[in-house]
């Protein structure tokens, strides 16, 4: 057997009740997952201070000495163990809170220690809390270098495994290597990038010979890590793509130009126009499309979907649009109905609320090919489900969906559709990169005509009398305005304005005009008749919560009012802005906080008020949250459990190891040459349970 495959209960230190600590707490079965669980930092103990060295800004501090006297202090819960520590220059009392007993069998007065860990000071004296010690051997002890520090949990720490037991756990792992670990790229890869030896790599890992060879190690790790992922993206799509063929597209007939001649609300964009031609090229190329369109909000994603299903119509395809929820479902079908009025074009809906007598009609409609265009939420993907000759599939709002649920659009025809995912939210390259690597991607980068920039603005809550006369001119112009909460309902452990009380506040202050209230717990009725009212201005506020984010359009909304803004992430925040600007009217988002906010918050006001460039937003939410945060990319099928790697702050690594893998599958697609034999290996393996490599569909 691999050594590496070796149970972790019989490395050194481990034993069977640690090792199902490990495995629950953080998924280390194996002699490899413990050499791949990396430390989080390093702390350089390469120095001893005296004690009369020490100063309360020091992050740690390193000392010699012995402990002279124990005392136990306080009763109860609030009893805590000092130790008199002093190395002859001055004292410093050790602290311990939990263990005590332990603590006292364990270390010995007059015995000579090594002692680490944080000063602090109270009054005069310096106090060390839970500091890490160790019998000092020899009389000319060497401090040791760069030290690891490892990630634990609670329940680790209460079974005693803290960072210093698993840095020993690390040195037993080592201990039973007799020779160095194989290679887990080819030589090829090593040898042109420059990389050092996978050993040497984990040994300097864990245990820095120096600052050189530990940066090293990291560059090593980071790129085997974002190399394996972006080879796995690319030899899944390269495989897709010789072995899916897709539908052909070869007319654009009189669905299309009637459309494009009589019934185009305004002129295309150079944008749009490019992204219909990367379009018609796939779906002109024999193979199955897979294609993500990005576009900020309002740019027109949806026409240019539109146009594409008119074209799958011209060569007798039907096409589907999926949305996150009945709102945008609904939404889509109105525009779609009053767009192609004049038209011999059936567009039906199908969401969760269709009754059984209606769907039982639709479901033979769709299946006897009658009906052309069906708009749906995820009802569409139901077994239930049938279409004549289903050809194009668009996916609106993506991050909603899993990527199991994409998937099953896949099966309703006999060869897969064409696929065409859209996003409002702008994706940082080095996202779509990782998330969506293995789809051609195309981008609106271009507003239509006359669209006004949102003006927008931060204004502190306890200052609203100018805020609420600025709303009420906007609404006398015939304007009319959102109003945005975070919460339904009142939460005892979050002071926030609420919906609920914000609803009657403008309804008592603002008696002159009609206000409608909107939250996802209201029935998809109620949800609709406010909605309708409020798009046929018969309501002049809408209060709501996030569920008005993506979708709706109501061109005369001009102010846009987010309360308690410093609880929205910043793409959030762009969606939501994005709901007013759609007309030909000045538009204005108004950002509502506290007086006191975090930096990071700040910097999010900031980025909001100075831009309104999504793709800007975007890439400063990645900075500022971190890849697992960004609504929907936990749903993408990418382990965004990175174990050494940073999307941010290693870009340059994984575009070099993009580059590495493209030249790789372009000339070995399926890895069969020998020299890739390790990759295929590799990748095999991380193919296992414990790895979330799915793809999207």
């Amino acid at each position: 057997m691999n050594i590496l495959q070796t149970d972790i209960k019989f490395v050194p230190g481990v034993g069977p009740k640690r090792a199902s600590v490990l495995n629950t707490e953080i998924d280390i079965f194996t002699l490899e997952d413990l050499l791949r669980y990396y430390p989080y930092r390093y702390v350089d103990r390469s120095r001893l201070y005296y004690v009369h060295e020490i100063e309360g800004s020091m992050p740690y501090v390193q000392l010699k000495g012995r402990i002279t006297a124990f005392e136990t202090i306080g009763e109860g819960r609030k009893q805590r163990l000092v130790a008199h520590f002093t190395d002859g220059t001055g004292f410093v009392d050790l602290v311990w809170f939990q263990g005590i007993r332990f603590i006292e069998s364990k270390y010995k007065r007059n015995t000579e220690y090594i002692v680490f860990g944080k000063p602090s000071q109270f009054g005069s004296k310096y106090n060390i809390a839970h500091p890490d010690i160790e019998v000092c051997e020899t009389a000319d002890y060497r401090p040791e270098g760069l030290f690891a520090y490892y990630n634990t949990t609670e329940k680790m720490k209460r079974s005693y495994l803290n960072s210093k037991t698993l840095n020993k756990m690390m040195e037993g792992a080592f201990g039973m290597l007799k020779e160095k670990l194989p290679e887990s790229l080819s030589p090829n890869v090593v040898e042109s990038v420059k990389l050092l030896p996978l050993h040497d790599a984990l040994e300097n890992i864990h245990f820095p010979k120096n600052p050189i060879l530990l940066r090293d190690a990291e560059f090593r790790l980071k790129f085997e890590e974002l190399f394996f992922i972006q080879l796995n993206i690319l030899r899944y799509s390269a495989n897709r793509k010789e072995k899916l063929n897709g539908f052909i597209f070869k007319r654009v007939g009189v669905y299309l130009h009637t459309f494009y001649k009589k019934h185009l609300p305004f002129e295309l964009t150079n944008a749009q126009k490019r992204v219909i031609k990367e379009i018609r090229a796939d779906t002109v190329s024999g193979k199955q499309m897979n294609r993500l369109l990005q576009g900020d909000v309002g740019s027109g994603k949806t026409l240019v979907a539109l146009m594409l299903m008119l074209i799958a119509l011209d060569n007798g395809f039907q096409s589907c649009l999926m949305a996150p929820t009945e709102i945008l479902a609904s939404q889509h079908f109105i525009t779609f109905k009053e767009t192609l009025a004049d038209m011999d074009i059936k567009v039906a809906l199908l969401t969760g609320s269709t009754r059984k007598k209606a769907r039982e009609k639709l479901h033979a409609e769709l299946l006897s090919g009658e009906i052309n265009i069906l708009i749906g939420t995820h009802a569409l993907i139901e077994d239930t489900v049938n279409f004549n000759n289903l050809g194009f599939v668009v996916i609106d709002e993506q991050h909603r969906f899993g990527v199991a649920q994409r998937a099953k659009m896949w099966s309703k025809n006999d060869r897969p559709p064409h696929m065409l995912v859209m996003t409002a939210t702008p994706i940082p390259r080095t996202l779509a990169m990782t998330v969506y690597g293995d789809l051609d991607v195309s981008v609106i980068d271009e507003l239509p005509p006359g669209r006004k920039p949102v003006q927008t603005g931060h204004r502190y809550e306890q200052k609203r009398g100018a805020l609420y006369q600025f709303l009420r001119n906007e609404i006398k112009k015939g304007r009319q305005a959102y109003i945005v909460y975070p919460l339904i309902e009142e939460s005892e452990k979050i002071d926030l304005q609420n919906l609920e009380d914000g609803y009657i506040h403008i309804t008592e202050l603002f008696p002159e005009f009609k206000v409608s209230k909107m939250h996802g717990r209201m029935k998809p009725a109620e949800k609709e008749e406010e909605m309708r009212k409020f798009v046929a201005n018969e309501s002049h506020i809408m209060v709501s919560t996030t569920v008005i984010e993506v979708g709706v359009n109501v061109p005369n909304a001009s102010l846009m009012i987010i309360e308690s803004a410093q609880r929205f992430g910043l793409s959030q925040l762009h969606q939501l802005r994005g709901r007013v600007g759609r007309g030909a009217d000045q538009s204005y988002c108004v950002l509502v906080t506290p007086y006191e906010l975090s930096s990071d918050t700040r910097k999010r006001m900031e980025i909001m008020t100075e831009s309104n460039d999504g793709f800007v937003i975007a890439e400063a939410d990645l900075k500022l949250r971190g890849p697992g945060d960004l609504e929907g990319t936990q749903q993408s099928g990418i382990p965004f459990n990175l174990r050494i790697a940073d999307l941010v702050r290693d870009s340059n690594i994984l575009y070099h190891a993009r580059e590495v893998a493209e030249e790789i599958i372009e000339k070995d697609p399926t890895l069969k040459l020998p020299q890739h034999e390790v990759l295929k290996r590799q990748l095999k393996k991380l193919s296992g349970n414990r790895y979330d490599w799915g793809r999207i569909s």
